[in-house]
């Protein structure tokens, strides 16, 4: 803590052999940062210059590859900045701004995969009423809400978060993650936790419930239509069902590891605790570049 200028500062402490490895880490880092921006701006522009993939589900498409984006931003920077800082910290305030992007960004994911699954649902179970469910303003509202409701959540959260007195200055992290900051906290800080934990409920359960029966929903029309129908619907669905379940996957690890991570080796720790910081990123815009023909086909154009 810097008590001359008035600004308090946390130490990273979670770089696993910093010293030894410095420049590989960065230069591994920054590939993969460049191969993000790279891969998920080529879909991106695809998707904008072709107007004929002006439709809703290309456009939550690249609302996801934006969300992606952003959540990339809010961590590799500062990353790659610590690589080669000999002290890897960050102010008090900067901390919390990090956390608040990178939990929207996890919440959004969620939101997103949601009103894709909705559009999905829609197409497949009641076609004749797609045009008129699924509109474009119906579109430009869900979009506004998946990322509007995250931020509202997220928030209050690190508006509770920044009250907090500090009695420790050392998170074993590589990236503000809200709960390590919380603990912290000097005195009683279960109105965090309680609050942490609505959060977290509203953010995964709703969103995993609903992706779940709209499926159950398609599978048992697929079930029920020809084998031609059964494979056109697989190519939509299946690039938002793999991404969804890597998702999943990815973020029921790091909530455990930020609960347990007194109680697993660091290095396991610091891998569990960037994946879905990682792999959404990186595969979003491969499965949909690839798995999508209409997307593909043009990319092949550029190429």
């Amino acid at each position: 803590m810097d008590f001359c200028t008035n600004i308090t500062y946390l130490t990273l402490e979670g770089h696993v052999e910093l010293e030894k490895y410095r420049y590989v880490y960065f230069l591994i880092c920054l590939c993969v940062y460049l191969l993000i921006i790279s891969s998920n701006s080529v879909v991106l522009s695809v998707i904008y210059t072709n107007k004929c993939l002006h439709e809703p589900m290309y456009i939550f498409i690249a609302a996801l590859l934006c969300n992606s984006l952003c959540g990339a931003m809010a961590f590799y920077p500062k990353l790659l900045i610590d690589f080669l800082s000999e002290k890897q910290c960050v102010s008090f305030e900067a901390c919390i701004f990090q956390a608040f992007v990178i939990y929207t960004y996890w919440a959004s994911e969620f939101t997103l995969l949601t009103a894709m699954a909705y559009d999905r649902y829609v197409s497949i179970c009641k076609p004749l009423q797609y045009s008129t469910l699924v509109k474009m303003s119906t579109v430009k509202k869900l979009l506004f809400l998946c990322w509007f409701v995250p931020s509202c959540e997220n928030s209050i959260s690190m508006i509770l978060t920044s009250r907090l007195h500090l009695c420790k200055y050392k998170l074993a992290r590589i990236y503000c993650n809200n709960y390590s900051i919380v603990k912290l906290g000097c005195g009683d800080i279960s109105i965090n936790n309680i609050y942490g934990l609505f959060v977290l409920t509203v953010a995964v359960f709703p969103p995993v419930i609903f992706i779940i029966f709209s499926y159950a929903q398609i599978l048992t029309v697929c079930l029920k239509n020809s084998k031609d129908f059964r494979r056109k619907a697989l190519q939509t669905c299946f690039p938002h069902l793999f991404i969804f379940i890597t998702f999943t996957v990815t973020t029921c690890f790091e909530v455990i590891n930020s609960r347990f991570e007194g109680n697993v080796p660091h290095i396991f720790s610091m891998i569990i605790s960037v994946e879905n910081l990682v792999i959404p990123p990186l595969i979003n815009p491969i499965i949909y570049g690839l798995k999508m023909q209409e997307i593909w086909s043009r990319i092949k154009q550029i190429i």
